[in-house]
């Protein structure tokens, strides 16, 4: 008895698809109309997908450049200041030595939590080699303790030393981008010991960092050089107080951040000498401001994905279910010969819902098909761009594109199994 019922649902299954496969064939164009919106609907949300998995991929990639465990202590913070930008401007620039004040207070703290603070300061040259230019580098002047703080490893060559940085000789450290724009014909070993210019002074290259990526395809990381402080002051940046100029802390790795940000806060207001009440005149940054500044973009961007998504497929629904109607209403007579011969109604509820579903399958794929070329255009004008098409968002896609095609499917096909052979008959 259950095995018979089973046999009979699947034949009814199978008929259904069948009927639903000649209806798409007979009718090619207004299917494909119809399923317009649902075709737009899991375009839209495929690319809102691929759009946020890159958003976050690009994310990380600048998280682990920044370091989870850093904090940079600055003149200004990393957010949007609105109209108090004119408090933080009047701050006093940030100096190179506070790091040394900051190591000092370290030392003699029992059970801090922090490690070590390093200067830097940042600035852009340009650079060459014979014929070969790099435009716009992004340079960090710091000390040799920087080797112990560094998110980028040495790929080859070594950081320079403490001899190197208080002598101020010239010697810098190349990313992979600058190495390929000066050296793009030789391997990484070879350009170790070359003499490049920056600002027409020649330095010698002792390290490659390896490479970093970039952050969605739109600012490299490898576009970076590093050089001792002392030599940079000499040269470039001057000895007086500097914008650019950032103290970067490690902390223990079994800290909290927050806990280690408070002592970070405390040592730096000894350094500056701030009174009890008096307002922080430096900010200290870490990789939770970049997260809160992401996360309304993401935000703003998956509202709009499924209001996008929702209009999409909210009006191919109503499109299928009014061409399903029309279909119940072309085929009465159909329906009603089919339950006078013995058709059972779950039969005729089952064959117009497989027509509807059909339909939004077809949208599904095609849209599929879109999103793939879309992809294909992104990557081959952004390649840089981590874009990445999931498994499961084709899964979601195409699950989405079902349930519109049930939903929208499911009213037309219950008053068509509802319908009576004999009036279905006298249909005109």
């Amino acid at each position: 008895m259950k095995r018979s019922r089973i046999r009979r649902t699947l034949n009814d299954f199978e008929e259904s698809a069948r009927i639903a496969g000649e209806q798409l064939r007979e009718h090619k164009v207004r299917s494909l109309l119809t399923a317009l919106g649902v075709i737009i609907g899991v375009w839209a949300v495929i690319l809102i997908g691929v759009g946020m998995n890159g958003l976050d991929t690009g994310f990380r990639n600048s998280l682990a450049m920044l370091g989870d465990d850093h904090f940079y202590i600055e003149k200004f913070p990393w957010r949007n200041v609105g109209d108090d930008w004119r408090k933080y401007i009047r701050r006093q620039n940030m100096e190179s030595y506070y790091a040394d004040e900051i190591n000092e207070i370290i030392s003699q703290t029992p059970n801090t939590g922090l490690v070590i603070a390093v200067p830097t300061i940042g600035f852009r040259r340009n650079m060459s080699y014979e014929d070969q230019t790099a435009n716009g580098i992004q340079f960090t002047a710091t000390t040799s303790d920087f080797s112990y703080i560094s998110t980028a490893d040495i790929a080859e060559g070594r950081f320079f030393t403490q001899t190197e940085a208080s002598s101020g000789q010239n010697v810098v450290i190349l990313g992979s981008g600058v190495m390929e724009a000066l050296f793009p014909d030789e391997e990484i070993d070879q350009i170790l010991g070359r003499r490049v210019k920056i600002s027409r002074i020649k330095f010698t290259v002792i390290g490659v960092l390896e490479s970093q990526g970039s952050f969605l395809g739109l600012q490299s990381f490898d576009n970076q050089a590093i050089v001792p402080l002392p030599t940079a002051r000499k040269f470039f940046i001057g000895h007086r107080y500097w914008n650019g100029t950032s103290i970067r802390v490690v902390k223990q790795p079994e800290i909290d951040r927050e806990e280690a940000r408070d002592e970070i806060i405390g040592a730096m207001r000894r350094v500056r000498g701030l009174e009890a009440g008096e307002e922080n005149d430096f900010d200290v940054n870490a990789s939770d401001a970049v997260e809160d500044t992401i996360g309304p973009v993401k935000a703003g961007i998956a509202v709009a994905g499924f209001i996008i998504t929702g209009l999409a497929l909210f009006v191919g629904a109503i499109g299928i279910m009014n061409i399903t109607f029309v279909s119940v209403k072309e085929r009465t007579k159909e329906i009603g010969t089919r339950r006078a011969i013995g058709a059972r109604r779950s039969s005729i509820l089952t064959q117009f819902l497989m027509e509807a579903v059909s339909i939004c399958l077809l949208g599904g794929l095609v849209g599929l098909l879109l999103a793939f070329g879309s992809k294909t255009i992104l990557d081959h004008y952004a390649p840089n761009f981590p874009a990445s098409l999931s498994f499961n968002l084709m899964i979601l896609a195409v699950s989405l594109s079902v349930t519109t095609g049930i939903l929208s499917g499911f009213i037309p096909a219950w008053m068509a199994s509802r319908l009576e052979p004999a009036n279905a008959l006298r249909h005109e």
